[in-house]
């Protein structure tokens, strides 16, 4: 049965190659460069289908949902785009939007996306809403993949549990998830489980009563109450003690506390996010988390990918980071970044993450007006440090090897423990593996057997 299908995009070359694909599947393809021609093509005919991009040259995919429900309630819309954000995953949510794809994509995704979009009814809409701006930036697959998990979870009442390296921005998730829960209007309270002393973590989180110990001289509401109503973040919970898994499994089982104290229990509603940067589930294994508390804990689990796996983000989130300097310092004299710098920047490994490149953009503006200069920038990065299997790196390191040198010799090393399968040596030296091509090129790096892929 043939199908009517609708291409948004202002992307010429996109827009054809994702027309002609869907054609070669048997359907009525139509196609529109902009929301301005959408409208009147949406005006005229009942499509079954509309792929569109969000960002187009006269407007936004978020606003033509308004339209193509009015003129055909039971359309299916797919969402593609390089620029996402959590507010239009959530308003594309919100709209019943059936799929939110992330370019670059294979057009295999593309063709599977739609066979199943035309086979599903979409559900019912709701207004697409436009909350506040996050400060969660990127477009690359692997961060959309983390608004998607957001926009999808966030109105459930369940535990969440947000896994990945310092600096990658738990955070900015967890409050995503809040903004765009059940609970918006509620508190926000985070509290770092890794800061706290173990003897007041207890204090800390359940609260005690008066007279409880020694310098209780008043009842303390605990993060827990505190965050009644709204959300409680628990940050590196990795850290609690198995006494507190305990207390703590029974709130998230049965919804009840007991404060320091206190001979009866409290029933609170406050809905749970932890984070943490280390892997709970090796955690269990070693016996320092307790099984049942960390399955009740990742109710759902959401990974937040490192810097170095998402690179092509970084010139996004420079800009992003320099526009609030400029405000922040009130200067309008700031300069841009180089071609070069985000060469150098790309190849980096990035162990403090986004926090990190964040930290560099600030000192480079403030010290030298720009970032122009990929060696004055270098300067503010850290020594590179390698993680994975230790490799053997083959002729002894002397310590007057230059740093290039030194990177030299170890992707030599790793290409070599891999017979020169450069996917499985990205992923053991951290980096992308378009970064890897990079450094094989600039550094003249023979690749052993046959350069697997």
């Amino acid at each position: 049965m043939t199908r009517k299908v609708l291409v948004v995009d202002d992307d010429v070359a996109l827009r054809e190659m994702m027309a002609m694909t869907l054609k070669k599947e048997g359907h009525e393809v139509t196609a529109a460069a902009g929301a301005t021609e959408a409208r009147s093509l949406i005006g005229l005919t009942a499509f079954d289908l509309v792929v569109s991009d969000i960002y187009l040259g006269d407007g936004t995919a978020i606003d033509l949902l308004e339209d193509i429900r009015q003129a055909s309630p039971e359309t299916a819309v797919i969402l593609v785009t390089a620029q996402g954000t959590v507010e239009t995953a959530a308003a594309a949510r919100d709209a019943g939007v059936f799929e939110y794809l992330a370019k670059p994509f294979q057009l295999e995704q593309l063709v599977e996306c739609v066979t199943a979009a035309l086979g599903t009814r979409p559900k019912s809409p709701t207004a697409p809403t436009k909350g506040p701006e996050t400060m969660i930036i990127g477009s690359h697959p692997s961060i959309v993949e983390v608004y998607k998990a957001v926009a999808r979870v966030a109105p459930l009442p369940i535990p969440i549990l947000l896994q990945g390296e310092t600096g990658t921005g738990k955070e900015l998730v967890a409050r995503a998830l809040h903004r765009y829960g059940a609970s918006t209007n509620g508190p926000f309270v985070a509290i770092n489980c890794g800061a706290i002393p173990e003897t007041l973590l207890e204090s800390e989180v359940f609260g005690h009563r008066r007279g409880a110990f020694t310098g209780a001289v008043r009842d303390h509401l605990g993060a827990i109450q505190t965050a009644r109503g709204g959300t409680l973040l628990l940050d590196e919970v990795g850290e609690l003690p198995p006494l507190l898994q305990v207390k703590l499994l029974r709130f998230l089982q049965e919804g009840e506390i007991r404060p320091l104290g206190s001979e009866s229990t409290i029933t609170v509603q406050t809905r749970v996010i932890a984070a943490t940067h280390r892997d709970l589930s090796e955690g269990v294994e070693a016996g320092g988390v307790r099984e049942d508390f960390y399955y009740r804990l990742a109710a759902y689990q959401i990974e937040i990918p490192p810097l170095r796996a998402r690179t092509s983000d970084i010139p996004l989130l420079i800009e992003y980071f320099a526009q609030r300097v400029r405000e922040r310092l009130g200067r309008t004299d700031i300069g841009g970044v180089s071609s070069e710098t985000l060469s150098v920047l790309r190849d980096y490994h990035w162990p403090g993450n986004v926090r990190e490149l964040e930290h560099l953009v600030q000192r480079s503006l403030i010290d030298h007006g720009s970032m122009e200069d990929p060696h004055q920038v270098q300067t503010f990065l850290k020594t590179p440090r390698t993680s994975g299997p230790q490799i053997e790196s083959g002729p002894s390191i002397g310590a007057d090897l230059t740093l290039e040198a030194l990177e030299r010799l170890h992707i030599e090393a790793v290409l070599k423990k891999t017979d020169g399968n450069r996917t499985r040596t990205a992923e053991i030296l951290g980096i992308e593996r378009k970064s890897l091509y990079r450094k094989i090129n600039r550094l003249e790096i023979p690749v052993p057997g046959d350069g697997v892929e």
